[in-house]
């Protein structure tokens, strides 16, 4: 037997599965059929409505997907994520997944979670988030964090910080400042973040920690005293504010905001709504926009995601435990 006459069974063969590879084409990346619903668990003109809508406008700009933003408000964004959960499992149904309600709520005593967020959800996507700004009252007797402790070891116990409630993340950034700085505080909660920043800017509480967007200008405005952020590094959007964790690191806090669906979402529409994310959020345009709002662009899909959730929630147990916070 000739040597042509091995190699010519090898040569079917090759040629057998390049009419194969022809026949059957790699499988394309799952792409929607229909338009997207974006359930919004928070109300208009809030961070996640702002967000959602933002993100939706990129959606059809950078992908062609179009995308139906749906304010479902409520029981602390558990009605949009329950809406998610019961829908079809096909990738045209996601809710707002914020760090308050994925992460915090599941260890607050005191919060009843209407349903088994981690059996009956799917984390999709992080989106962005954004770090906290500590602010005192404008005539507050210090301009930075160690001035701030140790004014409140001075009145030793009686230096005050407000919130927009119990359990919320205003009362446990309060929390985590008193105790990484070793200064006991006294909380005052109250219904919402505004009359709490009001509050503070008449004086009549030391301090409160809040998203940056929402105290930037009142900073700028010299109605609330601006003592720094949450973070690293410096905000682009308001980079007066020192960043807080450069110098003592367990008071970095990102509050982020991200998409869940329902529950058995097969892996291909989980890759494929993870590429459309990206792609919006590693946008130049949305990301500006996002910039603009006090919002850092954050793609994280999958597992990463799952694991930003699980570590946030651990962190936040162990401040809750430690301070003896429940919810309202």
């Amino acid at each position: 037997m000739t040597q042509a006459s091995i190699d010519l069974p090898r040569r079917a063969l090759l040629a057998a599965g390049l009419a194969a590879a022809v026949s059957h084409p790699a499988r394309a990346a799952w792409a929607p059929s229909q338009p997207i619903r974006l359930l919004i668990g928070f109300p208009p003109g809030g961070a996640v409505d702002i967000l959602m809508r933002i993100v939706g406008e990129g959606m059809q700009r950078v992908r062609g997907v179009a995308a139906v933003p749906e304010v479902r408000s409520g029981a602390y964004g558990f009605i949009a994520a329950q809406t998610a959960a019961r829908a079809a499992p096909d990738g045209h149904t996601l809710a707002s997944a914020i760090m308050g309600t994925m992460s915090v709520a599941p260890v607050m005593p005191g919060v009843l979670v209407p349903f088994d967020i981690d059996r009956e959800l799917t984390a999709v996507s992080n989106l962005a988030g954004t770090p906290m700004a500590v602010v005192a009252r404008p005539d507050a007797p210090f301009s930075d964090i160690e001035g701030l402790a140790a004014y409140a070891r001075q009145r030793d116990g009686t230096a005050t910080y407000a919130s927009g409630g119990n359990g919320s993340i205003n009362h446990l950034g309060g929390a985590l400042i008193a105790s990484a700085t070793g200064a006991r505080m006294t909380h005052v909660p109250y219904r919402g973040g505004a009359p709490a920043a009001l509050d503070v800017s008449a004086g009549r509480v030391d301090i409160m920690v809040a998203n940056v967007a929402e105290v930037v200008g009142q900073i700028r405005g010299g109605q609330l005293k601006g003592i720094g952020i949450t973070a690293a590094e410096r905000s682009a959007m308001a980079p007066e504010l020192a960043p807080l964790a450069a110098r003592i690191p367990q008071l970095e806090i990102t509050n982020w905001f991200g998409l869940v669906g329902p529950a058995g979402l097969p892996a291909e529409i989980r890759q494929g709504l993870a590429g459309i994310f990206d792609a919006v959020l590693r946008d130049v345009q949305t990301a500006t926009t996002l910039r603009q709002r006090g919002l850092e662009p954050l793609p994280e899909a999958g597992s990463t995601f799952e694991a930003r959730i699980r570590r946030d929630r651990e962190r936040w147990r162990q401040v809750i435990a430690s301070n003896g916070i429940r919810g309202d």
